[in-house]
């Protein structure tokens, strides 16, 4: 699986719509259910980015499935930047492209190289353009990371700031570029050596590099976010490769 190939599944992928056969087989069935209901409507112009998602009690009636199954297709989605849920007003479709056009291939050093080609850019960028909401969004997401005790936690609050810093550029275009490139963390053989080398001590390293990016973000100042973001990355793609 060479990098070409994977930069043209990204921009390729710009125009695939949800769900695709060959996750199936990871999915749950209320999994499969949601993505195959959000793909109808996106395909009869129901769903459209920006729009308002049914409610979780409507989506259990819908789909015939338990709330906590719903919940879970819930995360999975918002986890790969395809839905964002605001507490008081909804769940909201923030794309209409494919995560599955990753792709399957794609190795943890394609990705890394991806995301170093993509994200100090993207960090440069959003030092311009970041609101006062993004940078409290931004603050959050930072200190529950900080505050994730597993695993799980942290590498779900890692991905959401890393989005959210993508969705401070302001451009819809890089968010949706962005988007493709995240779903790649949703790669089995990506959560696997992510797993494999996540330690509390990494944890803790990944953290801090997450503050000096902040920081940089909240200082306007586009070299050091870039730089920030360069650092942080190459200890990842390090310690994917099984380096210090």
């Amino acid at each position: 699986m060479g990098f070409n190939t994977f930069l043209l599944g990204i921009f390729g992928s710009l125009l695939v719509q949800i769900g695709s056969s060959c996750y199936s087989s990871l999915m749950t069935g209320a999994d499969q259910a949601l993505r195959a209901m959000l793909q109808d409507g996106i395909a009869a112009g129901t769903f459209r980015a920006g729009a308002k998602l049914p409610t979780e009690r409507e989506l259990v009636e819908m789909l015939a499935a338990s709330r906590p199954s719903v919940r879970k297709a819930l995360s999975q989605l918002e986890r790969e930047g395809l839905i964002t849920r605001q507490v008081g007003r909804g769940t909201f479709l923030t794309s209409t492209m494919s995560p599955d056009a990753v792709p399957v291939d794609s190795s943890p050093a394609t990705i890394m190289q991806a995301r170093l080609v993509f994200e100090p850019s993207i960090a440069s960028t959003a030092a311009l353009t970041a609101t006062a909401v993004d940078l409290e969004t931004l603050e959050r997401y930072l200190n529950e990371g900080g505050k994730s005790a597993d695993f799980e936690s942290f590498e779900s609050w890692d991905a959401k700031l890393h989005r959210a810093i993508a969705v401070a550029t302001q451009n819809d275009l890089l968010i949706r570029m962005f988007d493709v490139m995240n779903a790649a963390r949703d790669l089995p053989v990506w959560g696997l050596r992510k797993r494999q080398t996540s330690t509390p001590e990494r944890r803790r390293q990944y953290h801090h590099e997450h503050e000096q990016i902040l920081k940089a973000l909240q200082d306007r100042d586009p070299e050091g976010a870039e730089h920030a973001m360069r650092v942080h990355l190459r200890q990842v793609g390090d310690a994917l490769s099984g380096g210090a």
